[in-house]
């Protein structure tokens, strides 16, 4: 559990007195306005939806690890689904701790469906990083070829059952993806205009 074990990076405390311009106050309490999805999260929401996710991923992590125990060392393919299974959930609950200690960035406060394709992309970094061989993880004591691989075929659903998302909560990825693209194509409109106000300049000044 987070509670009693980490402390909230945000705490009620630390919120009624904080001149933040972006922390504000309704009378459901302390939100801030997500910069992708434009729409209010309240602290409370945010954290209690940490807790949450976190217990539930510990249930199932002891739920794993004991079905591990009981399967024979020969079956390989089985102990590897499980092993790609710990990996994720140790990556989840990684993730949760430390958005849920940060009190220094109120960029972690994000809702749950961004939450999650947060997560669901720190996978897709690691399970590459693993792949290239640039690190070791403590879940992955043999067959790493079939931990790989069912590490593909199951993350989006195990996530997706951790997080009591329905499918298309991963479907909003390319909201963020193409928020991205609006702000680049906006800055290259800004540098492709200014180019041309300094030659503009240059040239007036040859004359």
């Amino acid at each position: 559990m987070l509670e009693g074990k980490f402390q909230r990076g945000f705490s009620p405390e630390r919120l009624a007195s904080t001149v933040e311009p972006k922390v504000r106050r309704d009378e459901r309490g302390y939100f801030i306005m997500s910069l992708s999805e434009s729409t209010k999260v309240y602290f409370e929401d945010f954290y209690s939806f940490l807790r949450t996710t976190y217990d539930r991923a510990g249930a199932e992590r002891d739920r794993i690890r004991r079905k591990l125990l009981e399967t024979p060392r020969s079956s390989s393919e089985t102990i590897s689904f499980y092993r790609a299974q710990l990996v994720i959930i140790d990556l989840l609950q990684r993730t949760i701790r430390r958005f849920y200690t940060d009190g220094s960035n109120l960029g972690v406060v994000m809702t749950p469906w961004c939450f999650g394709t947060v997560v669901l992309e720190k996978i897709e970094v690691y399970r590459d990083q693993i792949t290239r061989g640039d690190l070791h993880d403590p879940n992955i004591t043999e067959f790493p070829y079939y931990v790989v691989k069912y590490i593909d075929e199951i993350y989006k659903k195990t996530l997706l059952d951790l997080f009591d998302f329905p499918e298309q909560a991963f479907q909003m990825r390319w909201q963020y993806t193409e928020l991205l693209k609006r702000y680049s194509a906006v800055l290259s409109d800004i540098t492709v205009r200014l180019q041309s106000v300094l030659t503009s300049v240059k040239n007036l000044g040859g004359k």
